[in-house]
């Protein structure tokens, strides 16, 4: 939450102010989002935060940026009556600090636009700093982006969070639509299958986008809802029909219809309940899960970063003992290890499940996380060197741990 709108600055203005020749800088003006940038189209403007630096260090290390804000936040910050918010001028006015060392080692995260008539997930770069009317959610995994994306979440999402503006627009309250949300416990090869068209509908929509700068996220989505509600696209019009054609609002319609049957076949439940047996359902799995937790088992998205905060002494210990990417990839299942699979192609899929869910994990580690164990070692190391080969996964460690390569 900024508190100065001196903070934001155009990418001229930030080179002017030293970006490219000071060194670091780059570290401390960031390209920024805010909801109108991803439901629209993007500003193109960046924020300067300083995040980790007192006064003295920017006056020293930026002199140009520190003259800035001296110029166009102090003075109306002088007269904040919050004196935490007027003595740390050259800072955010709340600088999110709980969120910070989530996202802290990631590639991307997911967001979502906090007030907005369209329930949309997506990810966005680590390098961008997100706007504080955006939920950000500290994960990586296409997995979390595509059980986020699908109708079961965004039904529950409708009917826990508020209503709010002009439109009457959904608002995703994240104390009521994510915290008590019950993810579904996936084997490996139905977190691939989620995986891998969450990324492609984040792709999509990212190349549309691109191709064609009079397309905006909520015009794709205003399309979608038309073809939901079973409009044909030759009874559409002007704007309409033209988003239809350049967006490829058809094939958006069909990768978020396949997400939808994999995150049902998740759960265990048919596509062909209402909306109200949805919801029913997640109550009663929500319950479920918190009597697990009054028993120790806690079902973790991110085990290795929950673990060492939130985590029990006994999961502490075991996340130190067998390490933390190993006890991730372990924990993420929340359950009993799955076996290894007999088909090719299931356990290409399964390794390749692993890899997102924890990587880079080494060949003995990966092996370790299905029932097996190193019974498998051989074809697990055979998977590995085939998506190695086919470019899929990446090495680190001259050759000895395994990254599964982040799709755009």
């Amino acid at each position: 939450m900024l508190f100065g709108s001196g903070f934001i600055v155009t990418r001229q203005e930030a080179l002017h102010l030293g970006l490219g020749k000071r060194p670091r800088l780059e570290r401390y003006i960031r390209d920024y989002r805010n909801g109108r940038d991803l439901t629209a189209r993007p500003r193109g403007v960046m924020v300067i935060d300083l995040f980790g630096l007192d006064a003295d260090e920017v006056r020293r290390q930026f002199p140009e940026v520190y003259q800035h804000l001296l110029a166009t936040v102090k003075p109306d910050r002088d007269l904040n009556r919050d004196k935490d918010i007027s003595t740390r001028w050259w800072l955010f006015g709340r600088t999110r600090d709980e969120i910070r060392p989530a996202l802290l080692g990631l590639t991307r995260f997911i967001v979502t636009v906090e007030t907005a008539k369209h329930r949309i997930f997506q990810f966005l770069d680590a390098s961008v700093v997100p706007d504080n009317k955006l939920v950000a959610i500290g994960s990586q995994d296409a997995f979390d982006l595509g059980v986020l994306s699908s109708r079961i979440h965004t039904t529950w999402a409708i009917r826990a969070g508020g209503w709010l503006g002009m439109g009457n627009d959904p608002v995703y309250v994240k104390s009521r639509c994510f915290d008590p949300f019950p993810f579904p416990q996936a084997d490996n090869l139905k977190q691939h299958r989620i995986r891998v068209l969450a990324d492609d509908i984040n792709a999509h929509r990212k190349r549309v986008l691109t191709d064609h700068p009079h397309l905006t996220l909520t015009g794709l989505y205003n399309v979608l809802e038309m073809l939901r509600a079973d409009v044909k696209p030759d009874a559409m019009e002007g704007t309409d029909r033209r988003t239809f054609d350049d967006g490829l609002v058809l094939i958006l319609k069909e990768l978020h219809d396949k997400l939808d049957a994999a995150v049902f076949d998740a759960y265990g439940w048919p596509m062909t309940i209402s909306d109200g047996d949805v919801l029913a359902r997640l109550v009663a799995l929500n319950k479920e899960r918190a009597t697990e937790e009054t028993r120790g088992l806690a079902r973790w998205l991110r085990p290795d970063y929950q673990i060492p905060r939130f985590g029990t002494l006994k999961e502490k210990a075991e996340l130190d003992l067998i390490g933390g990417a190993e006890a991730a990839s372990i924990a993420a299942t929340a359950g009993p290890k799955a076996s290894f699979p007999v088909d090719e192609i299931a356990q290409t899929a399964a390794v390749m499940a692993a890899l997102a869910a924890a990587g880079p994990l080494d060949v003995t580690m990966l092996a370790t996380s299905f029932k097996q164990g190193r019974r498998v070692l051989s074809k697990v190391q055979a998977v590995l060197s085939a998506l190695t080969r086919t470019g899929y996964v990446t090495t680190h460690d001259r050759g000895k741990t395994y990254q599964l390569r982040r799709a755009a």
